[in-house]
């Protein structure tokens, strides 16, 4: 039976996701930011084959720990879907001096891979799913402040971070090359969320159509092997220009590899 973690599944599209996943059979890691959010959700499930995870998004070691459940959970871990996401209103930093857009949407994704990649190689053929957004399209990164030292706007940071999340997928399905590990991003919709009304206050569409392309870059068969690609309403897309600059995707990487490395 193939598991698959779901990251931020107490609500919208990740909850959504993990009971689609469910409803195919699948085992489902039900991520929330606390113990008693995981557990709640995971009862409330109600299968035999969801298993309560959690850790603040947030707080690097925190997203050391989780992985450690992970693994503990599930050795061989054929699927990481990184749902989970923020919309900040003002700037503010974590306890690891991140800007909080930036370590919940990039960095949390980025330093989870990077401690479940034993497990994902462990697996048939594992895959690495990251929720991204069509906002990436007005994302610009400047790799020297990722912490927007120099001014803040709500809006381009969670562009930016969306953005981040298909440079991060490029960048990490060039270094999976040659082995059965493959990443990929998606667009899941513009979809009637908390963050969608917080952020932006309007109304979109169902959760249902927000966790397909997640589901389908899960478990489709015709996606094997295909990696580093970009994905909107099950069907590869073109990203902006600025998401397929390998050589940005390669500064991100290792300005974020440069940051976590206390954690790494």
């Amino acid at each position: 039976m193939n598991t698959v973690l779901v990251t931020g599944a107490t609500d919208g599209i990740g909850r959504e996701t993990a009971r689609q996943l469910l409803a195919r059979g699948l085992r489902v890691l039900v991520h929330g930011r606390s113990q008693a959010k995981a557990t709640r959700q995971a009862e409330a499930l109600s299968s035999a084959r969801t298993v309560p995870v959690w850790g603040d998004l947030s707080d690097m070691r925190q997203v050391v720990a989780l992985a450690r459940q992970i693994i503990e959970q599930a050795a061989a871990l054929d699927t990481v879907i990184h749902n989970a996401g923020v919309y900040e209103k003002r700037r503010r930093l974590t306890a690891d001096g991140f800007e909080m857009t930036m370590a919940v949407n990039h960095f949390a994704p980025f330093l989870l891979t990077h401690h479940l990649l034993p497990a994902l190689r462990a697996a048939r053929a594992g895959r690495v799913v990251t929720v991204s957004s069509m906002a990436h399209q007005n994302g610009s990164i400047d790799v020297d402040d990722l912490a927007f030292a120099t001014g803040y706007d709500a809006f381009q940071a969670y562009a930016n971070s969306k953005l981040a999340n298909i440079l991060f997928t490029r960048a990490l399905a060039k270094r999976l090359a040659g082995t059965t590990v493959t990443a990929n991003a998606l667009h899941p919709g513009v979809i009637g969320t908390k963050l969608l009304h917080a952020a932006f206050d309007i109304r979109g569409a169902s959760v249902e159509e927000g966790a397909r392309t997640s589901v389908y870059l899960a478990v489709a068969d015709e996606v094997t092997g295909t990696s580093g690609k970009y994905f909107v309403d099950s069907r590869e897309a073109t990203p902006s220009r600025e998401a397929r600059d390998d050589a940005l995707a390669t500064s991100l990487w290792v300005k974020s590899e440069q940051l976590l490395a206390p954690f790494l």
